[in-house]
């Protein structure tokens, strides 16, 4: 145990805190994050519109009504815009680390990622932006986008290539002056980029990047494998006591909200849901309690401790971790850094993510079906939500119940001994 102990906190922290640390996973992961509000309205009219409700009075509101496509109208408009907000979002966030103007980084984000976009023309000769590339679509090229307009204006600004104005010019009036041969540079260069790959042939820059990076990372996410080491890496790095959620969300989130957004349409269509693994599948049906499934220590700490220690904990976290707050029990226990808890920190999330996963495959529950679901949600409420279907709600239960099961006896060693030392 001491080996594997020093083995945590000699490498693998060490690892973990500088992934953890690199500005533009950081910048991926909470400029991600800005877009929740806008992706949680725009669930409420997915869920309001779909809900399994046969009564007539229900069918002829949302349909003779019109009820459905005015929800569905506020639907598009919010997760219709994943990658558009994203690329000044991103490119914000990234902006705001490196301490230069973010939010004239953003707008010349925002403008890249137009000019990488390619136009519709219609039979009459009008072009029109492509409304599926300004959502989860375009997610990917939104991050390069964001990313690259950072980096470009951080060295322009490095190298003093811009335009200072005299003391007593208002701030907003000096700041677009200064951020004017940056974006310069940033607007020719994606510019140059679209029209060399229009010319060449190969389309845009979105072909590219899905070629390059969409594929590959939606193939890795759609599968058990990826699923697991998700789930593998983000035990470990809580363990070693670093926020395994925010290390891994600046890799993977992307690939889940892509793969959500792709159940959502195809709900709305009333088509099959194509994919099992989404960001919900993960807030929703293993992380409940946080990470870890901690809900499930939570529960053996509230209703099966002896040692007054124990008993204390859970009375402080059982409730907190019913809305996925599990530092009272990470630090109170502690779960960080204690061998005993190894095994079972690492072993029931990824138990539930396969019971889950198997269970959609097979058709016993329904799939996500692209309503984000606020992560605090309690279960049973979330699993109904994020499935529209009561199964959901059973998938939780089932979860809750093995995750508890994988607990118990680690946490009966470590009560029995806090229980022994008391008596002492």
């Amino acid at each position: 145990m001491k080996k594997v102990k020093s083995l945590l906190e000699d490498n693998i922290a060490p690892f973990a805190m500088k992934i953890g640390s690199i500005k533009q996973l950081v910048a991926i992961r909470d400029g991600i994050s800005y877009m929740m509000p806008l992706i949680i309205i725009g669930s409420i009219g997915l869920i309001l519109s779909g809900l399994p409700i046969t009564a007539s009075w229900y069918v002829n509101l949302m349909q003779d009504g019109g009820w459905a496509d005015r929800l569905n109208f506020v639907v598009n408009s919010t997760f219709g815009l994943i990658g558009l907000i994203s690329s000044f979002s991103v490119a914000y966030s990234l902006a705001k680390q490196y301490k230069v103007d973010a939010i004239s980084v953003g707008i010349l984000s925002l403008s890249s990622y137009l000019i990488s976009t390619p136009d519709l023309t219609n039979r009459s000769g009008v072009s029109s932006i492509p409304l599926d590339l300004m959502g989860s679509k375009g997610l990917f090229v939104a991050i390069v986008v964001g990313i690259i307009t950072t980096e470009i204006f951080r060295w322009v600004v490095g190298k003093n290539l811009v335009i200072k104005m005299p003391d007593g010019v208002p701030p907003a009036v000096g700041k677009s002056f200064a951020a004017l041969i940056p974006g310069f540079f940033i607007i020719v260069f994606f510019a140059a980029v679209s029209w060399t790959l229009s010319a060449t042939g190969i389309g845009s820059l979105h072909d590219v990047i899905q070629v390059i990076l969409g594929r590959p990372l939606s193939a890795l996410g759609g599968t058990v494998f990826g699923a697991i080491l998700y789930e593998l890496l983000i035990g470990v790095f809580w363990l070693c006591g670093i926020h395994g959620g925010n290390v891994m969300g600046g890799i993977m989130n992307p690939i889940w909200m892509q793969k959500m957004d792709e159940n959502r349409v195809a709900f709305q269509a009333g088509k099959e849901l194509p994919n099992i693994f989404t960001q919900p599948f993960f807030d929703i049906f293993v992380h409940m309690g946080g990470a870890g499934t901690s809900i499930a220590l939570g529960i053996c700490l509230f209703f099966f401790s002896e040692s007054e220690q124990n008993k204390s904990i859970g009375r402080l976290g059982f409730v907190p971790s019913w809305f996925a707050v599990n530092e009272p029990i990470m630090f109170g226990v502690p779960v960080i850094l204690n061998p005993i808890f190894f095994i079972p920190f690492i072993m029931a999330p990824i138990a539930a993510t396969l019971i889950t996963y198997f269970a959609m495959l097979t058709g016993l529950v329904a799939k996500t079906n692209g309503v984000s679901v606020p992560w605090t949600m309690p279960p049973f409420i979330s699993g109904y939500l994020a499935t529209n279907s009561i199964s959901g709600s059973v998938m939780q239960l089932v979860n809750i119940l093995v995750t508890v099961m994988i607990y118990f006896p680690f946490f009966k060693i470590m009560d029995n001994q806090l229980k022994a030392r008391e008596l002492k």
